[in-house]
């Protein structure tokens, strides 16, 4: 799960404000609140924001995985294994 705590935290540091960033450097109202509610954005915003407050991707973001994306994604990788097994009795 992508959580964008750090953000807000590097521009309070940074004495950065949600207003400068909509209409001084022009990023959008709704990927502020995209990240508000810890939604996506993509990699060219991400980009702008370092670029922006001078700082690290993971000034903006941190990563945890959740319980169920562990579930999920070691699911998957037995699917993948399974498959390449049966592939290789063939």
């Amino acid at each position: 799960m992508i959580s964008y705590e750090p953000l807000w935290a590097t521009m309070k540091e940074k004495e950065i404000t949600k207003y400068q960033l909509t209409y001084y450097w022009g990023i959008s109202s709704n990927t502020l609140r995209r990240m508000g509610h810890g939604e996506p954005i993509s990699s060219n915003t991400l980009n702008e924001l370092c670029l922006i407050l001078d700082c690290r991707v993971a000034d903006i973001l941190l990563f945890t995985a959740t319980e169920e994306e562990i579930t999920a994604i070691n699911e998957r990788k037995e699917e993948i294994i399974n498959f390449h097994r049966k592939k290789r009795k063939k």
